[in-house]
C-alpha cells in the first residue's frame, strides 16, 4: 500500500481522467481547480470510459495552492501555455523531498521545472490518451492511456530508471494506469512529438479531425513528411528512431477514434494554444543542429499566425 501523496495541478482531460483513477485506487490525491471548482468541491468528478464510468462524488478540491498540503508528487497537468504560472504554485504544494511529474506535451518543458524545484526532482511524462473534459467536472476518456515517464537530468543525459520513476510506476500500475518507465526521456520525447507535430498543427490549419488526415491521400503524405522530418531533428541530437516506426502511429492512428487533438480543440474554444512547446521548440532545435526541416517550419509559421489572429 503507497502512502505517497499527489497534487493535480491542471484537473482537465488529463490531470482529472488520472487524478480520478488514482484516487479510484485509494491514493491520497488532492486536485487544483479554478472556474471548475465550486462544482467539483459540492459534487466530485465524473469521468466516462470504455474501461467503465465512474463518479468520485468526494474529492479534496482546492482552488489556491496556498490551501493544498504539501504532496510527495505533483502533476503537472496544465497546458504549457500557463507554465509562467509554475513558479508560484509548485513550491507551496511539494514536500522537500517530493518530485514534480510533468504530464505535458512538447519539448524543452523539465527545464523550466527544474529551475524551480532542481534537477533531481523532475520527472517527464508523455501521455497516449485520447480524452476530452466535456463540462465541469466530467471527463471522457474515449481510448488509450498509457503513460511514459521518464527522469530529467541537466543537458537532457539519460538517467536509467531512477527511483522516483519506479515508485510512481507502481502507483499508477495500483490504479490500473498502463506505464511504460523510459531510461531516455529526451528519446521519448521526440517519440511523441513523431505524432504530436503532425496531428496537431494539421488539425488546426487544415480544420480536420485525425480520422480526415488520413482518410486524404494529399494530407496523408503531409502528415508522414512531417513525420520524416522530426525523425531527422532526433537523429542530430543522437536519438534513433527507425523509420518503422512512422508506419507504428500510422496504424495506431488508423484504429483510434475520431479524435479532435488537444491544439484543435483549444482553437476552437478561443483558448491559447501549445505552439512553442509543440512546434517551436522543435523547429529551433532543428536550426540549432543545421537540419532542414521546411514542412515543420511552415507549419510552425501557420499556426503562430492563426494564434495571433484570434
Amino acid at each position: 500500500m503507497s502512502d505517497r501523496s499527489y497534487a493535480i495541478l491542471g484537473t482537465g482531460a488529463i490531470g482529472g481522467f488520472y487524478g480520478a483513477r488514482l484516487q479510484q485506487a485509494g491514493l491520497d490525491v488532492r486536485f487544483l481547480l479554478r472556474s471548475d471548482y465550486e462544482v467539483v468541491r459540492d459534487r466530485g468528478l465524473e469521468i466516462e470510459s470504455p474501461h467503465g464510468d465512474f463518479t468520485l462524488p468526494k474529492v479534496n478540491a482546492y482552488n489556491t495552492v496556498s490551501a493544498m498540503p504539501e504532496c510527495d508528487v505533483a502533476i503537472v497537468a496544465l497546458k504549457t501555455t500557463q507554465n509562467h504560472l509554475l513558479p508560484e504554485l509548485l513550491p507551496p504544494v511539494l514536500k522537500k523531498n517530493g518530485v514534480v511529474l510533468v504530464l505535458q506535451n512538447g519539448l524543452g518543458i523539465e527545464a523550466e521545472v527544474a529551475a524551480i524545484v532542481g534537477s533531481d526532482r523532475v520527472v517527464g511524462g508523455m501521455c497516449f490518451i485520447c480524452s476530452n473534459k466535456v463540462g465541469p467536472g466530467r471527463i471522457c476518456h474515449l481510448d488509450y492511456g498509457m503513460v511514459s515517464i521518464g527522469s530529467y537530468a541537466p543537458e537532457d543525459r539519460p538517467c536509467g530508471i531512477t527511483m522516483a520513476m519506479g515508485q510512481i510506476a507502481g502507483d499508477f500500475k495500483r490504479a490500473d494506469i498502463p506505464v511504460k518507465p523510459e531510461s531516455d526521456l529526451l528519446l521519448a520525447r521526440w517519440r511523441k512529438l513523431v505524432w504530436n507535430i503532425p496531428f496537431n498543427g494539421l488539425s488546426v490549419v487544415l480544420d480536420a479531425t485525425t480520422d480526415e488526415l488520413l482518410a486524404d491521400d494529399g494530407t496523408r503524405r503531409c502528415v508522414e513528411q512531417l513525420m520524416y522530418e522530426t525523425l531527422s531533428i532526433a537523429a542530430r541530437y543522437y536519438r534513433l528512431i527507425p523509420r518503422e516506426f512512422v508506419r507504428e502511429m500510422f496504424a495506431l492512428t488508423t484504429k483510434m477514434q475520431a479524435y479532435k487533438t488537444s491544439m484543435k480543440l483549444d482553437y476552437e474554444a478561443g483558448r491559447p494554444m501549445e505552439v512553442e512547446a509543440i512546434l517551436g521548440n522543435p523547429y529551433r532545435a532543428a536550426k540549432q543542429v543545421g537540419v532542414s526541416v521546411p514542412r515543420l517550419e511552415m507549419l510552425y509559421e501557420q499556426v503562430k499566425f492563426l494564434d495571433r489572429s484570434r
